[in-house]
């Protein structure tokens, strides 16, 4: 690393948050000193922390034309031979460098100076200009492949900064309240203040230390919803933190002004920043138009049914007409296709509630299904899709750990009764923890009550009997089934069981006593007919 005049090194030391914010505007004149050789020495440092451009050699007695403000001139001292070296004209030299705003000069000892001219090093201290000893053991373009690694490495650090705040903006647009999250995001990430103005001038949100009053906005956003197209406001105001503020609109697809995102600061914005803000600008209008236009037929098919309950089923044919095509609209689809209702389950978490924010599980089935139509329940989410819902689909729900009740095809006004048929195949799903498909069910009492819930009549019902003991209960099991098995015919069971119709007699008659019930009555009989098939 580079040292001062005094001999000290200059060095690179860790760097506090303010420093990563300084990075992530440039490099500095002191960053990329610290890079250097140690036998690199600072003859006079006039502002180590200017931001240092780009390092460009030249042998000009006027390179000021070929110039941007803030570079690095390395020289070996031709121009300063002859009728150049004398003071005046080095001083002129200095004065031509520092009059464009070049960050430091390097002077490189060999092949024209065995060192610095002492002239060159005192008009570097009249001008305000760092000077810097190159030996000859440094060549210049080594000073250059120095400076565009250490650019690199910087561009790295800031595209990995960004990228890490593009997630937390996306993060933040699926919270409970994504304007409040992505205002408080930008200004931590940001040094500015934030305010989300609505189309009506109200603020919705503010973020940050904002010292000028928001009532002072008002020209700027006059002149902001007034135009037109992609564009921006600017303005400035006494307050510290407010010297720099921009106004950015927030636009339909139609360019309607639907609001404004104005931001503050004490400087100009680096170009990195002004990345971040201009995608914060996106999810901000994506809200926004997403709150308007962006689910019009939903917003118009609930008001609707709400108003007139009756549309689907009993409404005009007009009425009818209309809720249709925003049920079509909805779902993706069109008018004549039919649609199905998805009922998702938790089976990982049986337990599950739906979080306080159910933005994140409403945007997730409604990307896979492809509908607006979800809702968020107590046993999980239920769905009005157009999709016949694939095994692709199936699939991807399953690694969620989610299982489905996927609906049979129905049209519109068939729609409650398509969920009442879905949602009575719930409990089995979660006792099987597989999905199932309402149209390749076999509609029985048995296969709609599920394992559980078989298992629980069967300890009910049955509960005396097998309370007994395997060596006990099964002979009577197995004659009780026998009887009801043929419909309570004593000769055509003791057939069957092999045994004397006495015997079936007595044993049946056990069981009625075990169980304390009338076996002639039909409706005993069927509660025993199911409960054994979970015994």
């Amino acid at each position: 690393m580079a040292v001062n005049s005094a001999g000290d090194r200059v060095r690179a030391l860790p760097l506090s948050d303010e420093e990563v914010e300084s990075r992530f505007r440039s490099v500095t004149l002191a960053q990329f000193l610290a890079e250097l050789p140690d036998d690199v020495k600072i003859l006079h440092d006039a502002d180590l922390d200017a931001r240092l451009r780009w390092v460009e050699p030249s042998e000009l007695a006027d390179p000021t034309p070929y110039l941007m403000d803030g570079e690095f001139v390395l020289t070996a001292g031709l121009p300063l031979l002859g009728d150049g070296g004398t003071a005046d004209a080095i001083d002129e030299y200095v004065g031509r460098l520092a009059g464009a705003k070049v960050c430091a000069l390097g002077f490189g000892l060999t092949p024209y100076h065995d060192e610095v001219p002492p002239a060159l090093a005192a008009s570097c201290r009249r001008h305000g200009l760092t000077l810097v000893e190159v030996p000859p053991s440094v060549p210049f373009a080594a000073i250059g492949l120095q400076f565009a690694q250490l650019l690199e490495s910087d561009s790295a650090k800031v595209f990995r900064r960004l990228a890490e705040t593009n997630r937390l903006l996306m993060r933040a647009v699926l919270s409970a309240r994504p304007d409040h999250e992505v205002l408080g995001t930008l200004v931590q990430r940001v040094p500015c203040w934030a305010a989300l103005v609505g189309a009506d001038g109200k603020v919705r949100a503010r973020a940050g230390t904002n010292p000028a009053e928001l009532g002072v906005l008002g020209p700027l956003l006059e002149r902001l919803f007034s135009g037109s197209g992609p564009r921006i406001e600017l303005d400035s105001y006494p307050a510290p933190g407010s010297e720099f503020v921009v106004g950015h609109p927030l636009r339909s697809s139609r360019d309607v002004n639907l609001g404004a995102l104005v931001i503050g600061s004490a400087e100009r914005l680096a170009p990195a920043h002004n990345n971040i803000v201009s995608a914060a600008v996106g999810l901000l209008e994506l809200l926004s138009r997403q709150r308007t236009s962006g689910s019009l037929a939903p917003s118009q098919l609930a008001t609707a049914l709400l108003l007139h309950p009756e549309t689907l089923a009993g409404g005009t044919s007009r009425q009818v007409s209309a809720a249709k095509d925003l049920l079509a609209q909805s779902i993706s689809s069109t008018r004549s296709a039919p649609m199905r209702v998805v009922q998702g389950v938790n089976v990982d978490a049986p337990q599950w509630r739906s979080s306080d924010s159910p933005v994140r599980e409403l945007l997730q089935w409604r990307r896979i299904f492809d509908t607006k139509l979800v809702e968020i329940t107590e046993y999980g989410f239920a769905a009005v899709t157009r999709l016949k819902v694939d095994d692709t689909a199936v699939a991807e729900v399953e690694r969620l750990g989610w299982r489905l009740v996927v609906g049979d095809p129905v049209e519109p006004n068939d729609l409650p009764a398509a969920y009442q048929r879905a949602g009575s195949l719930r409990a089995r799903v979660r006792a099987t923890a597989q999905t199932l498909r309402v149209d390749s069910v076999t509609w029985s009492v048995t296969g709609l009550l599920g394992r559980e819930a078989g298992t629980m009549l069967a300890e009910q019902v049955l509960g005396p009997l097998l309370e007994l003991g395997p060596e006990r209960h099964e002979p009577l099991l197995s004659v009780l089934r026998g009887w009801l098995a043929q419909n309570g015919n004593w000769d055509a069971t003791a057939k069957e069981l092999g045994l004397h119709r006495n015997s079936v007699r007595r044993q049946i008659g056990v069981v009625g006593e075990l169980l304390d019930r009338d076996l002639n009555d039909a409706q005993t009989r069927a509660d025993l007919w199911i409960a054994l098939q979970y015994a």
